[in-house]
């Protein structure tokens, strides 16, 4: 199977402050099958389930803090059920160069990991850079899926390029436990994203691992921008990418 687009919405994050109804009927008729939520603006649950399923958009994941995950738990499952959500991702943590802190953390995962699969639900978690370099000699994400087999990692592509890791030989090690990818362009200087194809990632190669990996998403996130608006930029993500993933056999 091909695997459908979403966009991270943080992408677009001031257009969801000003009008998030209006984005996301922009967003779906730019083409993107889903979304990824990084917060609901107010918007009572039922009144977004309802509108998502009026104008087609699939909730392919919601990004949601640790903390409210930790400390009000109940309330916010009970939302991500109603909107139809099963993939719950913990976008950042850090303690930098606390490995002990960092165990702590990964044993409380496992903990919401067991909580989540009997809801019929996954814990994922977001990468960025830092978990490769802030407990020296330890790639916490390698030690986090060991720890938390059910644990699944929604791998941003662009972090692990930045952490200079063999990127794709690091993706065939932790297929198991990959069940996301994040799609964001780098363009090199200076060092921040950019609309797909037209930055120095492999774009391609990565489509043609999500395929091999058989992956349900490909969710495009762009963070920084250089002539287009984010809206502007995130549409014209969507075309590059939806070329690339026809181009892939």
């Amino acid at each position: 199977m091909k695997p459908k687009i979403a966009l991270q919405l943080w992408s677009v994050k001031e257009d969801c402050q000003k009008d998030f109804k209006n984005t996301l009927k922009e967003v779906k008729e730019a083409g993107y099958a889903g979304v990824e939520f990084a917060g609901y603006y107010d918007m009572p649950a039922k009144e977004l389930k309802s509108y998502l399923d009026e104008i087609g958009l699939e909730v392919a994941g919601s990004h949601v803090p640790y903390e409210k995950l930790a400390n009000d738990y109940e309330a916010t499952i009970a939302y991500e059920k109603a909107i139809g959500n099963t993939r719950v991702a913990v976008p950042y943590m850090t303690f930098p160069g606390e490995f002990a802190a960092w165990k702590q953390f990964i044993s409380e995962l496992k903990v919401l990991s067991e909580k989540l699969q009997a809801e019929g639900m996954t814990l994922y978690y977001h990468n960025h850079s830092h978990e490769f370099k802030e407990v020296e000699g330890v790639d916490l994400l390698d030690y986090m899926v060991k720890e938390v087999p059910d644990l699944k990692l929604e791998v941003d592509l662009y972090w692990l390029h930045d952490a200079e890791l063999p990127v794709n030989e690091w993706l065939d090690q932790h297929q198991a436990n990959i069940g996301l990818f994040h799609v964001k362009e780098m363009q090199e200087n200076p060092r921040e994203s950019t609309e797909i194809g037209k930055g120095i990632l492999p774009i391609v190669d990565y489509v043609k691992k999500a395929r091999a990996f058989d992956l349900p998403w490909l969710i495009v996130e762009q963070e920084a921008f250089q002539a287009l608006t984010p809206m502007e930029a995130v549409k014209e993500d969507y075309i590059a990418l939806a070329q690339m993933i026809e181009g892939v056999s």
